[in-house]
Formats: structure tokens, C-alpha cells, sequence
């Protein structure tokens, strides 16, 4: 896994003190493929990839906030004094969350397995009756969901595919804020339970049966399928995402894969260079891809 090895300059340390009166060196927390994290005590100190607008980073902390409001589990950011969530120092957003002791839960454990199941699913109704108004810069997972052809994944081609999706979202009209990202990674666990849902900066609003796809490929074995228990469980928790067929779920799970495809060669063009791990683990997502087609 590569991360990105932003500094937490003495220009950022300043601002966050006279911001949200946090103070401190800062420990690198482990992960962060885009934006960086800094733990100060109490509290932890995000700093965003540079150029992406402030804007941006607020209306998805909207979203963030929303869910915490009914949702223990969410994770929201801190405000200002001003009432917002975000400053920019040198072109970066920065924003302020509270510390949550944990571990990623280990979605191999069937247990936790249908823990993070269900609490998608109370996420999803926490999301469900909000609306936050047009998302300022489309998300990642958003290219190519409603039919048009991605741009960035011309290897991984697909017309029957894009008209599919097409076709499923004028059948499928619900939308609501997803997490955009809800993966393992994503969340902490702590005495076999998950107590915290992060990283909220790839939330967008879509069909929610797309991030039930996704999070069933994400805790279930991904490099042979989703995992029908993660599905079950989430049903059975009252989540507001339709039931889906097998063609359906594998269908929604293919557009998640063509993005991956897509981030992989992004992050190749600004200069990344992957391991061997991570160039199988690709191979594998593409193959994958290519299995699942009906």
C-alpha cells in the first residue's frame, strides 16, 4: 500500500493552534493514500492533498456531521470558531477530528464481518433523508456510473456494462449521501467491536445499493467475489438498499473495480511506483473484473 508522505510543517502546526487550540509535535497515523493524518493527543489533525478545495472537503464533512448526529460510530469533524470545518494552509485543506482508540477490524471473522454489515446498514438510514445539495467537484466513483464511459479506464472498455448502469438507475431512483469508501480501513474496532466509521472525503450522494455492492466485495473475499453473508446481514439490519440479484451485484461490483483500475494508472501518472504486492493485487482486481461479467 503506498501513502502519501505529506509533512505536518511548523506552518500547519501554527495554524491548527490558533484554530482549534491543539498543540503538539504530531505522530503519523498509519494509512492515508490521499490525505494525511497526525495524531495530537486527543485529537487528530487531517491534512488534505494539495489544490483540493476547501469546499469540497466542507460539503462532505456536511455529510460526516449529519451522520453523527444519530450515529455514534460517525466520526465528524470539529468546527471553527466560525462554524466551519476547514482552513487552507499552503494550498492544503486542514480540519481537526477527535481521537478514536482502535484497530481495523478483521473482516476474515465472520463476527465482525456481519458487525461492519450492519452498521452500513445504520448508516444508510442516517444518510437517507439528507439532502446536502450538489456534491462542488464530482467524486472518483462517480466517472462512468450512469452510463457514460469512463474517460480514464479505456482498457477495461465495457458498452454492455456502461448501458447496464444506465438502465439500473432509471430503475433505481433512491439517492442519498453513501460514504464513498466504506472499507475496513475505513474503520476502528476496539474489544470486538466497530466503534468508529473515518474518512469521509470520498462520500457523494448515489444509489445505496452501489456502496452495498462495493462493501460486500471490500469485507468479503475480494479477490473471489462479495460475500453474500456481508449482503444478508445487511438486509437483515433494515438497510435502505434494494435486494439485488446475483447479475445486479456483480454488475455494481465491476463498476467499483474499472475506478480502482482507474486510481491505480492515476496514481501511476503522479508518479507513484507500486511493489510487486501491490502490482499483483491489481492484476488480480482486473481479473476479477473480467470474471464477474454475466
Amino acid at each position: 500500500m503506498i501513502y502519501v508522505k505529506t509533512p505536518f510543517s511548523r506552518e500547519i502546526r501554527e495554524a491548527v493552534a490558533l484554530t482549534w487550540g491543539v498543540t503538539g509535535e504530531g505522530e503519523r497515523l498509519h494509512g492515508g493514500e490521499e490525505s494525511a493524518a497526525y495524531r495530537l493527543d486527543g485529537h487528530v489533525i487531517r491534512v488534505g492533498p494539495a489544490g483540493r478545495a476547501a469546499a469540497e472537503s466542507e460539503w462532505c464533512h456536511a455529510i460526516a456531521r449529519h451522520a453523527a448526529a444519530s450515529l455514534p460510530e460517525a466520526v465528524a469533524p470539529l468546527p471553527t470558531a466560525e462554524g466551519t470545518t476547514v482552513i487552507v494552509v499552503g494550498g492544503r485543506p486542514i480540519s481537526c477530528w477527535p481521537y478514536v482508540e482502535g484497530a481495523w477490524p478483521d473482516s476474515d471473522i465472520p463476527a465482525q464481518r456481519e458487525a461492519g454489515a450492519r452498521l452500513l446498514a445504520r448508516l444508510h438510514r442516517a444518510l437517507a433523508g439528507f439532502r446536502p445539495g450538489p456534491r462542488p467537484v464530482p467524486a472518483f466513483q462517480e466517472s462512468g456510473l450512469y452510463g457514460d464511459p469512463p474517460q480514464d479506464a479505456a482498457e477495461l472498455d465495457d458498452p454492455d456494462l456502461d448501458r447496464w448502469l444506465a438502465a439500473f438507475h432509471t430503475e433505481h431512483p433512491v439517492r442519498h449521501p453513501l460514504h464513498g469508501d466504506y472499507y475496513t480501513g475505513n474503520t476502528l474496532a476496539r474489544d470486538g467491536r466497530i466503534v468508529a466509521v473515518l474518512d469521509w472525503d470520498e462520500t457523494f450522494v448515489g444509489a445505496p445499493e452501489l456502496e452495498l455492492a462495493a462493501a460486500a466485495l471490500e469485507w468479503g473475499d475480494d479477490l473471489a467475489g462479495p460475500s453474500e453473508e456481508f449482503v444478508a446481514a445487511y438486509h437483515e439490519a433494515g438497510g435502505t438498499a434494494g435486494r439485488l440479484d446475483e447479475e445486479s451485484l456483480a454488475q455494481l461490483v465491476r463498476h467499483k473495480l474499472r475506478r480502482e483500475h482507474a486510481y491505480f494508472h492515476k496514481a501511476v501518472r503522479s508518479g507513484v511506483t507500486h511493489d510487486e504486492a501491490d502490482v499483483a493485487y491489481h492484476r488480480g482486481r482486473v481479473e476479477l473484473f473480467h470474471r464477474l461479467r454475466p
